[in-house]
């Protein structure tokens, strides 16, 4: 079927691929179905409700039939299609759908009970016996679902996870989209363009249709050149825009080559999050088809898609064909097929005013009505004035006009807007802040429509933006009018189809429409029109048609279904790039990891990071005797400890003050540039979700820590908060975790170490507690905070990540020089409960700002999240679990966290519990043990004795009741 001298893959390299267990042979640059059709294969795979034969229908992402399996094993993809498989050596598919194989399908049954089946008929057949339902009927529909399967076994495919900022994001790389972006680029913005399609140039690849003197593709070559030459522009091929979302941020799945899918080890795509100042819409109209009876059978085709395969690949999709249409499309194709040599058997035109300069059988004011052969087309039946007249044909190409391609336009939420000269939806008017649609996408369908929208809106565009640029030329090209009659469906014995997957036909829609499923939206769910995996490209339009029809309302009056992303199908493994394996729990190391490493501390896991435990040194045998050390080391000299999995957020924007008083219980608008303030955040639910500091580097800058464990947690809160309860504040949020190396010094000796560094030293009145700031350490821009975890005089350095290993080490270095050093997790942990801070083992999500003694942090003066719940009488109760402190004064001198409380006279059961222990320590600096914990109206407690017992383990002591803060209560060390 490959027609000589026509096509972009002649000469090039021929491949070997195998479909259903048979080989065949293709070129480079075919894809699968291409291939299949250059060697005659005809029937592809099996409809979804009914099986009956399909066959190709379309030449791109819009295909609802060629549905295929490619590979085996863990790596099989289902419901891949063949319209867009780039062939590849070895390739491997099957079809889908049937049993036991495609030419001999015997759930093809289906089509014989088809009276018996129809729209709706589950709602209303699997309700009685109502005992069937769970042994008989959800089994036989669940074994019935889905079309492709996966084999199982975990997918060792790799994708990745790429983010990338841009001035204009131009979607679509056909001449609008090429011209679009050439002319922004001239002006100097910074431009994305994207296409799905593996090279650009959209219908111009299909077309023999000359640009400025040459062919089209020749011209779209040269333009994309000129585009890959320029540095502010990135062409991305094999990407499609998937999803449009809020503040100009888009989704897109980038698929590799094949050649480097194969390479052991190399991603097979990349999904992107791409953020665009602003956005040019020019991907285009999909040609949408007609519905008369049987038009579903393989060999019925789009008029566009038989252009595309015989003028992109060279493929005659038949050797008799009839074009039948109501537009100029139908016309096209007849004169390049019958230029190619292809037998045009006949050119149906339902315009009865239309008329045709070709030398082929023209019937005008006539349409299709029936077609027939079983597994592929075998002859069309025509009906015009005459009569009903039978072609023989096998290839019937249809053309029922175009649907510009709206549906990013409408991924927000807006509608589209009918065109009634168009016959289509065109994409409203600032349907999307920052984005214009162009071109066939706009509902200009010449190629100098096109060509001149495209030119115009990017440099709108560009000027927009700021910059300054002359007008770029438009080449010449043809410029005809677009003329079309309306024609939806056909009338006619035997069932006229809509959706070509899902097998909804006419009298489905009309019957949804009959038992008052009137709502375009309950119409779909009913006859589930437009849900396959083609998310009704080819049939919406048509469907509103007949529903507007069968209701007697006008198209516009039904409306459209919800247009929701994503735009292709888009694999859960590229939306969780990196998510599996390790990806999933991933092994984050700190920026210190090697040279803890050789310093022989054990590592502990505290929310993905790994963390050293303790750094023991020559002669200890026990952790005990290292975290000892370490705790007497930083009270009486200086210790060195990694910090940076402290989660960090940098926040900023006009109402960032304002932003962080509300979703803080405390004040944070009033501190001053240059200061820290401890606070603390509450769920909605009153009930305390983390603590940490909030520093304010600028007017509008504020950078907030949270506890290692919850910074994913908080950040998922601010932005939930800043896009549901506050929108109206002008603010902007980013996590910056990883982004900086941060490390506290605490002790005695903690400014001398850090003045040491810094290239301007500070002191008390310079910087005093709770200051923050800008330094420089060595010439290194970093940041400065006096803020203390251990209760000692201490500070925090900040530098970009990538300094953080050698500061690491110069700080350790010179620690060990003042009699200090590195201190771990364990210390720390002795050092904060001495000090009585809390972390998650205390604010574990059922304590409140009450049950920890923070209640005056709540502020009066304002309203904040969680603060009228926090308010509830059951939450503020004095006999509530309150935070004290325990020392062991029993026989057993042991605290066990986990362990229940109990009044020193009652029995240790559920009835008589008080309270349970958080966290323990032995404290060096006390000479005993020591924890934190809950005891039933604790503060007014202080002085008794409780018991604790621990079932488990077999513990039971007597314990005292203390303060929780035990070391330098008035906070004299940490300021001094």
């Amino acid at each position: 079927m490959r027609i000589e001298g026509k096509g972009l893959v002649e000469g090039r390299t021929p491949i070997s691929f195998t479909f259903d267990g048979t080989r065949y042979q293709g070129f480079e640059g075919d894809t699968l179905a291409s291939a299949l059709l250059a060697n005659g294969v005809r029937m592809v795979g099996r409809s979804f409700k009914y099986h009956r034969p399909r066959g190709v229908m379309t030449a791109g992402s819009e295909e609802p039939n060629a549905l295929v399996t490619l590979g085996f094993g863990a790596a099989q993809e289902p419901n891949m299609r063949a319209t867009t498989v780039e062939l590849r050596e070895g390739l491997w598919a099957r079809s889908q759908n049937r049993w036991p194989t495609l030419g001999f399908d015997l759930l093809a049954v289906n089509d014989l009970a088809a009276p018996f089946l129809g729209a709706g008929f589950y709602y209303k057949t699997f309700m009685w016996p109502r005992r069937f339902w769970e042994r008989v009927y959800e089994p036989l529909i669940r074994r019935a679902a889905g079309l492709g399967a996966l084999s199982g076994a975990p997918d060792e495919d790799r994708y990745e996870r790429a983010f990338a900022h841009c001035d204009l994001l131009v979607i679509g790389a056909g001449p609008t989209g090429l011209m679009a972006a050439l002319s922004a680029a001239k002006a100097g913005a910074d431009v994305i363009l994207a296409d799905e399609d593996v090279a650009p140039g959209g219908r111009l690849l299909a077309e023999t249709i000359e640009v400025d003197g040459i062919s089209g593709a020749a011209w779209a070559r040269e333009m994309a050149a000129e585009l890959a030459a320029l540095p502010n522009v990135r062409v991305m091929t094999r990407t499609a825009i998937t999803g449009a979302y809020d503040q100009g941020t888009y989704a897109a799945l980038e698929t590799r080559a094949d050649a480097l899918a194969r390479r052991p080890g190399a991603a097979c795509g990349t999904f992107w999050r791409i953020v665009a100042r602003r956005s040019i819409l020019a991907a285009g109209a999909l040609e949408r088809p007609i519905a008369f009876a049987n038009n579903d059978r393989p060999g019925v085709m789009m008029a566009g898609a038989v252009r595309a395969y015989l003028n992109r690949w060279g493929v005659a999709p038949g050797q008799s064909v009839v074009v039948f249409g109501n537009n100029d499309s139908a016309h096209r194709t007849a004169a390049d097929l019958d230029e190619a040599g292809v037998h045009v058997a006949a050119l149906v035109d339902s315009r009865h005013y239309a008329t045709c300069d070709l030398d082929v059988p023209f019937y005008p004011g006539a349409e299709v009505c029936d077609t027939q052969g079983r597994r592929a087309l075998e002859s069309v039946t025509i009906r015009s004035a005459k009569g009903e007249e039978r072609l023989r044909a096998d290839c019937l190409a249809v053309s029922g006009g175009w649907n510009p391609s709206v549906h990013l336009a409408c991924h927000m939420n807006p509608r589209p807007v009918w065109n009634a000269d168009l016959l289509a939806f065109l994409p409203p008017e600032n349907a999307l802040p920052g984005m214009v649609a162009a071109g066939a996408a706009a509902g200009d369908f010449s190629t100098r429509a096109c060509l001149q929208g495209g030119a115009r809106a990017g440099q709108e565009a560009a000027r927009d933006l700021g910059f300054k640029g002359g007008e770029l030329a438009v080449p010449m090209a043809e410029d005809a009018p677009c003329d079309i009659f309306p024609l939806w469906q056909v009338p006619g014995r035997g069932r006229a189809w809509l959706d070509f997957q899902n097998d909804v036909t006419v009298k489905d829609v009309q019957q949804a429409a009959h038992e008052n499923f009137r709502s375009v939206e309950h119409m779909k769910r009913y006859t589930t029109q437009g849900m396959a995996p083609d998310q009704g490209k080819n049939s919406n339009v048509a469907a509103l048609a007949v529903l507007a029809d069968a209701t007697g309302r006008g198209i516009p009056e039904t409306g459209t279904t919800t247009f929701r992303p994503p735009y292709v199908p888009v694999p859960i493994a590229a939306i969780g790039a990196g998510g599996s394996g390790k990806g999933f729990a991933p092994e984050r190391l700190t920026p210190s990891h090697d040279e803890t490493r050789q310093r022989g501390a054990p590592m502990i896991e505290a929310g993905l990071w790994y963390r050293p435990g303790y750094f023991p040194r020559d002669k200890e045998t026990h952790w005990r005797q290292s975290c000892d050390r370490e705790v007497n080391m930083v009270r009486g000299a200086v210790g060195v400890c990694d910090v940076t999995t402290l989660g960090k957020i940098d926040v900023q924007g006009p109402d960032a003050g304002a932003f962080l008083d509300f979703v803080y219980t405390n004040m944070m608008s009033t501190l001053a540039v240059g200061r820290v303030r401890y606070g603390l955040m509450l769920r909605e639910d009153g009930h305390v979700m983390d603590d940490g500091t909030c520093a304010r580097l600028g007017a509008q800058h504020y950078l907030l820590t949270t506890t290692t464990a919850a910074a994913g947690q908080v950040m998922r809160h601010l932005e939930f908060v800043h896009q549901a309860l506050r929108p109206d504040l002008d603010v902007r949020l980013a996590s910056v975790t990883e982004a900086w190396a941060q490390f506290a010094v605490a002790g005695p000796k903690s400014r001398e170490l850090v003045n040491g560094l810094l290239d301007a030293p500070v002191g008390d009145a310079t910087f005093p507690y709770m200051a923050c700031g800008a330094v420089r350490l060595g010439g290194i821009n970093a940041r400065l905070f006096r803020i203390s975890f251990s209760g000692e005089h201490a500070y925090e350095i900040a530098v970009p990540a990538r300094y953080g290993a050698a500061l690491f080490s110069e700080l350790v270095a010179r620690a060990e020089a003042m009699d200090g050093g590195a201190y771990g997790m364990e210390a720390l942990n002795v050092l904060r409960i001495e000090k009585g801070f809390i972390t998650h083992a205390e604010i574990h999500g059922r304590t409140t700002a009450f049950d920890i003694g923070m209640q005056r942090m709540i502020s009066a003066k304002k309203d904040c999240i969680g603060k009228a719940a926090a308010a509830r009488p059951g939450l503020v109760e004095e006999g509530r679990e309150q935070l004290v402190a325990l020392k062991p004064v029993g026989a057993v001198k042991e605290l066990l966290a986990g362990a229940h409380l109990f009044n020193a006279g009652d029995p240790a059961t559920s009835a008589h519990d008080q309270g349970y222990v958080t966290s323990t320590c032995f404290s060096p600096t006390l000479g005993h043990v020591i924890g934190l914990g809950f005891l039933k109206a604790g503060r007014a407690r202080i002085g008794e004795r409780v018991r604790m017992v621990d079932h488990l383990r077999g513990s039971d002591t007597l314990c005292e009741v203390l303060d929780p803060i035990q070391f330098d209560k008035d906070g004299g060390r940490l300021r001094g």
